[in-house]
């Protein structure tokens, strides 16, 4: 039988640690909190981030990380983005040997601009064809309750994304092969970007053509920065592109977007975190993508409209004439 671990016990990392153990693996959770390890352990439920979904019998928890990667032949990372390199640190010694790392998360690192497989292999020193990365249109709760979804699965090595594959595949969950790993992150990370863009203008009442006018530039925006990272411009059009996207930004459930919202009605950001329970990646990440962006003379008019409202203090209502009076250009620019 597989043997998985997934490090992170928020929705998303124990929404996917069900999916595997209803693929047939034995799946181990590493969480800090003993808590919410012992209440996996026995009453199979994850009250604080999937209150009401019954896991699996084959899904266990420990707070032990060295328990919890033994053996695995698949490591699954779903922590917040920005912690991800403090946290592998000490838990590359746990390793199994030859484990492939997996990636669930979603954003680029502030500082170096590393896309979260880029950070995998600089702190463990496993070659690419050992990380893979996750992503799609994968709302936690949706697939917690066993809704149809499909992903897609990115791996260098071909075989690499075919194995996690198979050992993902349930009658639910549809996941897709792809080796183009660079456009796949991409794709899931500025996409939280767009969300908030989107839900910003949800929050301001601007209407349906406002939204679906910041949903196809921002997917242009999106495939213009992978052109110049070495991306296959197909990924956009696909699952980890549009999919993501289109979910993120149209989701009452995407964190991103209801941070947005909150900000478009007026909150503050302190008191939007302060009532989001759970991490909304972009609100960090924008900054890295913009700074990813300017090193590589990229123009990123949304994201950096998302930068000045979240980070700079600019009012919405500002951001957005300054983001309508740019000067006008063909569509493909």
């Amino acid at each position: 039988m597989t043997r998985a671990a997934v490090f992170g016990t928020g929705s998303w990392g124990t929404a996917f640690g069900m999916v595997l153990a209803d693929a047939g693996c034995e799946v181990t959770l590493w969480g800090r909190r003993p808590e919410l390890a012992e209440a996996v352990n026995t009453t199979h439920t994850n009250p604080d981030y999937l209150p009401g979904v019954e896991l699996p019998t084959r899904l266990r928890a420990t707070t032990d990380p060295a328990e919890a990667a033994r053996d695995a032949e698949f490591t699954v990372l779903a922590v917040p983005s920005q912690t991800l390199r403090e946290n592998l640190a000490r838990w590359t010694p746990l390793l199994a040997p030859g484990t492939v790392l997996v990636s669930l998360m979603k954003g680029v690192e502030l500082g170096s601009t590393k896309r979260m497989s880029e950070v995998v292999q600089e702190v463990t020193g496993v070659g690419a064809e050992r990380v893979a990365v996750l992503s799609g249109p994968n709302l936690a709760k949706e697939i917690a309750a066993r809704r149809p979804a499909a992903s897609v699965v990115a791996c260098v090595d071909e075989q690499v994304a075919q194995r996690l594959q198979k050992a993902c595949h349930t009658p639910y969950f549809r996941p897709y092969t792809n080796t183009d790993v660079v456009g796949c992150e991409l794709g899931g990370a500025v996409k939280n970007v767009i969300g908030l863009a989107v839900g910003i203008a949800d929050g301001m009442g601007l209407g349906d053509n406002a939204k679906a006018s910041l949903i196809t530039r921002g997917l242009a925006e999106t495939a213009r920065l992978g052109a110049a990272l070495g991306a296959d411009q197909a990924t956009f059009a696909g699952l980890a592109g549009l999919g993501d996207l289109v979910a993120t930004c149209s989701s009452p459930l995407s964190r991103n977007h209801t941070f947005g919202t909150n900000l478009g009605r007026g909150m503050t950001l302190e008191e939007t975190i302060a009532v989001t329970r759970q991490t909304a990646e972009g609100v960090k990440s924008c900054r890295s993508v913009l700074d990813l962006a300017r090193r590589h003379g990229v123009e990123t008019p949304i994201t950096e409209t998302v930068v000045g409202i979240v980070h700079q203090g600019k009012p919405p209502l500002v951001a957005l004439k300054e983001l309508m009076g740019r000067s006008a250009k063909a569509e493909g620019g």
